[in-house]
């Protein structure tokens, strides 16, 4: 597992995970030609070969946990990496607009190289796109659906979704393991196991040890969006 360092053990989180009544799994999308170059992404960008790699590997690992509902954001990376989802446990999709990434509006499609700013700052303004509080707002309603679709599930519930909103979530609404901080950068298909119902106490922080491989692990420097 990379990023912050797990007071936990994988092993230990899964074996927790067969006693559970109902956990969500949270995901960001697979790897995408963006993330890739390190390029401020557009809606539509796809995933790259080795994103589709990630999320097979990834729809293995989770085929058999017992996922009775998938939420996805309707963005084509996340979209595509859900589909995989799908295809492993025969559970439908539902799309839902709340759990886009936040969006940077006119310079999406920019390398990070050419900013020449950091887009990240909390007090940076997107022209066209989200400020942090907008984006935040919109995520405190995406994880009200969470809820909602969770208190219904009668099983695990899968969301597929993006960076931002991981950390977002992760710093404002989870209870993460002791002494481990929100992480700023989310592996591409990192999943992450939070106890239902509240208060959403995370398993498994960021977790991408269902990459076993070194062609399907993400790349050090990749996008963070």
């Amino acid at each position: 597992m990379r990023g912050p360092k797990s007071t936990r053990s994988v092993a230990t989180a899964w074996s927790e995970l067969s006693h559970a009544r109902m956990s969500i799994f949270l995901i960001r999308h697979g790897e995408t030609l963006g993330n890739a170059s390190r390029t401020v992404q557009l809606p539509d960008n796809p995933l790259s070969p080795r994103g589709v790699a990630q999320a097979e590997r990834l729809a293995r690992r989770l085929a058999r946990e017992g996922i009775t509902r998938i939420l996805s954001s309707d963005y084509s990376r996340a979209a595509a990496t859900a589909e995989h989802l799908r295809r492993a446990t025969g559970v439908p999709v539902r799309h839902s607009p709340l759990l886009q990434e936040r969006n940077f509006g006119d310079i999406r499609g920019t390398p990070y190289a050419e900013l020449g700013f950091d887009m990240f700052d909390p007090d940076y303004a997107p022209p066209n796109g989200e400020t942090w509080e907008v984006f935040h707002a919109r995520v405190d309603l995406a994880w009200a659906l969470v809820q909602e679709e969770g208190a219904t599930a009668g099983g695990h519930v899968a969301v597929v979704t993006h960076g931002l909103v991981c950390r977002s979530l992760a710093a404002r609404h989870l209870i993460l393991p002791e002494g481990e901080p929100a992480p700023l950068a989310w592996q591409n298909t990192a999943l992450t196991i939070i106890d239902h119902p509240a208060p959403w106490r995370v398993r498994l922080l960021n977790s991408i040890a269902h990459l076993d491989d070194l062609e399907a692990r993400p790349l050090p420097e990749s996008g963070a969006v």
